[in-house]
């Protein structure tokens, strides 16, 4: 599975959606969050593993009785390499948004690079199957740009997507649609929240159409999966307010989010954000435009400043400011969150963006622990402590 935003909700969802299915054996799942070599769980350093990382994970999960493995295929695992040599049954496109143009320089390299995932290198590892978002403007295009030896399946609100959504319903209790697919129709109700997540299901139950196992039985299967890590994860503690953490780190994620949360939050929305270092700058104004759209405040603060002076970044941030009056730069992280929580009051909802899961900060050669979800906690904690709270 590649695309800017969505690979690890995706493929956690399919392993989800596939595990019952004992006549087909496990399901190893190599991901941001972590991988999972049939059991055995291993701490994920980046998206897709170095290329002898790779091979020694299957080689795990095929002697843990693993036999299918559902992986996320990032822009930079396809041009290093890491992916080369390997043999894809089903590969998979979510979306394209700005994001590593550090790296890539321009939104076309960084479209070829998932294109040379999707349709395969040479001869002989092109995919059986491409699973395509043809509501996406760069998916449509890729569709177009398929090998004629690969099978297609799209997906979206489109009326020509093969896997396709209507009657689309969403609110504080989840997602709820009419899905058409080349069997017929069925109606999905799901937990998980938002617009970007009904493209999410349309993904995933494709894929596990795909592997053979029925639309009935996964979408039995929705109501009980836990969501995903640092992905809008509620931190409750018996607080009158919401606090939610999330991964989302560009400007299209922070609009999925954002316009979700704006939706059903019946107070405020207070949004903490932040934009890492030595990364693409041209993308940091664009976040700060998004979170005064939205928000009713906002806290910017620090990501993983890595080696660029954290002064830099806020210039970059600043260059969106649409109302100053409704946004404050804050250097330390901690505090900014603790800002926020103090700030909340009744049924106001407080979004911690940019670092999800990840329970560190890199700053420089440094990295310290940070863990948004456990400083969440203490600081909610704290505040519920605290005499006339």
């Amino acid at each position: 599975v590649t695309g800017t935003n969505g690979k690890t909700s995706v493929t956690m969802l399919v392993r989800h959606l596939l595990d019952g299915d004992d006549s087909e054996g496990k399901t190893a799942l190599l991901g941001t969050i972590h991988n999972n070599l049939g059991g055995k769980i291993i701490p994920s350093r980046r998206t897709t593993p170095e290329a002898h990382e790779l091979y020694e994970y299957l080689a795990i999960s095929q002697k843990a009785g693993c036999n299918r493995v559902i992986m996320e295929v990032s822009s930079h695992g396809v041009s290093q390499k890491r992916i080369h040599g390997m043999e894809f049954k089903t590969s998979v496109f979510l979306n394209l948004s700005r994001e590593h143009l550090d790296y890539h320089q321009t939104m076309e390299h960084y479209y070829q690079a998932k294109k040379q995932f999707v349709c395969g290198v040479g001869d002989t590892n092109i995919p059986e199957h491409a699973v395509i978002n043809v509501d996406d403007s760069y998916g449509e295009r890729l569709f177009s740009e398929l090998p004629s030896a690969i099978k297609p399946i799209s997906f979206g609100e489109s009326v020509v997507a093969d896997f396709r959504a209507s009657n689309i319903i969403c609110d504080s209790a989840g997602t709820q649609f009419n899905l058409q697919y080349p069997e017929g129709e069925i109606y999905v109700r799901s937990p998980l929240l938002g617009r970007f997540n009904v493209h999410n299901l349309l993904a995933a139950l494709a894929i596990g159409w795909i592997e053979g196992i029925s639309l009935k039985e996964m979408i039995s299967r929705l109501d009980s999966f836990p969501g995903v890590p640092g992905r809008l994860e509620r931190i409750r503690l018996g607080q009158d307010f919401n606090v939610i953490v999330d991964y989302a780190h560009t400007d299209d994620a922070l609009e999925n989010i954002l316009s979700v949360l704006r939706e059903v939050t019946v107070g405020r929305l207070l949004l903490v954000y932040g934009c890492g270092g030595d990364r693409d700058q041209d993308k940091r104004p664009a976040m700060t435009q998004t979170a005064q759209k939205y928000c009713d405040f906002v806290w910017a603060t620090a990501d993983n400043p890595r080696s660029e002076p954290l002064s830099s970044i806020f210039k970059h941030m600043e260059a969106g400011v649409q109302n100053a009056d409704t946004i404050s730069f804050v250097r330390d992280r901690r505090r900014a969150i603790g800002l926020a929580i103090n700030e909340a009051k009744v049924r106001d909802c407080v979004v911690i963006a940019g670092k999800g899961h990840e329970t560190y900060q890199e700053y420089s050669n440094t990295v310290i622990p940070f863990d948004d979800r456990q400083v969440s906690q203490e600081l909610i904690k704290l505040r519920l402590s605290s005499p006339g709270t």
